[in-house]
């Protein structure tokens, strides 16, 4: 297999940073299943955008419910794929949690995402894509969603700092942080090969890559 005997592969980070584009693309490469976080289908979101402290909760239980019905997905064997690339990892819904939910809301979050956390699959490689709050933005512009146009540069910033903290402390799966700031995989076939090969390298703890240069930090 091109990336060793990863069997389930998941693309992680802040909202419009590219990872469904890269999940597709990674599908194609390595011949994966893939699995979408449902982000549309939450009725919830738009109104969350206008109004986050009335819809935080409803936003992050849905969304929480919704991740784990889908990770019950990743268990069932294909005849064709043995390789699930998904959009998401599910102990990230706690970074969203942490940071739109106040206290009381929090504590009962938790009760229901203990619960569910147990029986939740852990990736075999975390993909965490990093880009600056001014890339992102940018990339969320571009595409277009009518309910994003609300979000705020300041979001995005806690964001990006959120997602860091998670990711420092993370070690539960083997993880590689990718500098997307100066590469587009939705065209760019020669730095989708190399990062193919980079995941195949992983094997524990983290890795930091900055694609374009041969630096690679541990």
């Amino acid at each position: 297999m091109v990336v060793g005997d990863k069997h389930y592969i998941a693309v992680e980070g802040v909202i419009g940073v590219g990872k469904t584009c890269l999940v597709h693309r990674l599908a194609e490469r390595l011949n994966a299943r893939v699995i979408l976080e449902q982000v549309e289908d939450n009725p919830f979101l738009p109104q969350f955008y206008r109004d986050p402290e009335r819809y935080a909760f409803q936003v992050q239980v849905f969304f929480l419910l919704s991740r784990f019905m889908q990770q019950q997905q990743i268990g069932q064997a294909d005849v064709f794929m043995d390789m699930v690339v998904s959009d998401y990892m599910f102990a990230k819904d706690r970074i969203f949690a942490q940071l739109n939910l106040d206290d009381q809301e929090l504590v009962l979050y938790e009760r229901i995402a203990e619960v569910l956390e147990k029986a939740a699959a852990l990736p075999d490689l975390v993909v965490y894509l990093q880009a600056r709050t001014d890339v992102i933005m940018q990339r969320i512009k571009d595409r277009g969603r009518s309910y994003e146009k609300r979000i705020s540069r300041d979001y995005i910033e806690a964001l990006n700092e959120a997602y860091n903290r998670f990711f420092f402390s993370y070690g539960a799966s083997p993880v590689l942080v990718v500098d997307t700031n100066h590469v587009d995989y939705r065209s760019d076939d020669r730095e989708l090969e190399r990062l193919v090969t980079k995941m195949a390298e992983v094997q524990a703890g983290m890795q930091v890559w900055i694609p374009g240069t041969e630096e690679d930090a541990l």
